[in-house]
């Protein structure tokens, strides 16, 4: 591990690091404007013009119940564009194979896109935050809570994306899991309503859904209010992106996509 954090490796991370972080803040205009109009939106239609006629959710308002979700939201969607948006264009534009072929560790290699991927999330993550307290206020139950699942699930959604771009052929590749895997699974995660409104069959369905247990996990953060095992989601989201993170490194290693 000292090895792998040595000097030159370090050197290596934080160049990818910052690349990564000057790509998505030099094209502001694309990458955080954008999530930051369309949170505004629903803050305002779902939250004020629904929300009037909703008197409260989970003991909450509703304005109050969906902003830890659609915070949680956009760190998911721009962790995950980042990352899919950037390794694949350097897989198109075959400036990956300089990386793959220098000395760098491929685990610096995939720290570096994945940190680049976190930073974007978080970034936009606390846009939304400011945004959210024009239209209510929040308090923090626990710090610690909120701080980790909202920190390993922009991991987890970079690994993702990491994933999508090795195996990605071509743009439209990159845009499929997003379109219909990822905008499914995150509006039906429990952003906008209460598990305990769901009928006891789709209840069951809905606890199959990852993206659950991340929403609940910073909805406890934020306000206490859980619809889940906290133990159970944190403990999920760990072990998630420890999986992912071993199965990317595996593609790394073995030049999936990338050298044929």
């Amino acid at each position: 591990m000292s090895s792998l954090f040595s000097a030159p490796n370090r050197v290596a991370l934080q160049t990818i690091v910052v690349k990564e972080i000057r790509r998505f803040t030099r094209i502001w205009v694309q990458t955080l404007l954008p999530p930051a109009i369309t949170m505004t939106l629903y803050f305002v239609i779902f939250g004020n013009l629904v929300g009037r006629n909703i008197s409260s959710m989970g003991g909450h308002s509703y304005m109050q119940f969906i902003v830890p979700g659609l915070i949680m939201m956009s760190v998911i969607t721009n962790s995950y564009a980042n990352v899919v948006s950037s390794f694949f264009g350097a897989k198109f534009q075959r400036s990956i194979e300089e990386l793959l072929v220098s000395p760098v560790p491929h685990a610096i290699i995939l720290f570096g896109f994945v940190l680049g991927g976190v930073a974007r999330g978080l970034a936009v993550g606390l846009i939304v935050t400011l945004l959210s307290l024009f239209f209510t206020h929040l308090s923090l139950h626990h710090a610690f809570i909120m701080i980790y699942s909202v920190l390993m699930t922009a991991v987890l959604f970079s690994l993702g994306g990491f994933v999508n771009a090795v195996y990605a052929k071509s743009f439209d590749d990159v845009s499929i899991v997003p379109t219909f895997v990822l905008t499914p699974l995150t509006y039906l995660g429990g952003v906008f309503y209460s598990m305990d409104l769901l009928p006891p069959f789709w209840q069951a369905v809905s606890y199959l859904n990852p993206i659950v247990y991340m929403v609940n996990a910073f909805r406890y953060g934020v306000l206490g209010h859980s619809d889940v095992s906290i133990v159970v989601s944190l403990g999920l989201i760990t072990g998630l992106v420890v999986v992912l993170f071993l199965y990317a490194l595996r593609l790394l290693h073995s030049g999936t996509g990338m050298r044929e």
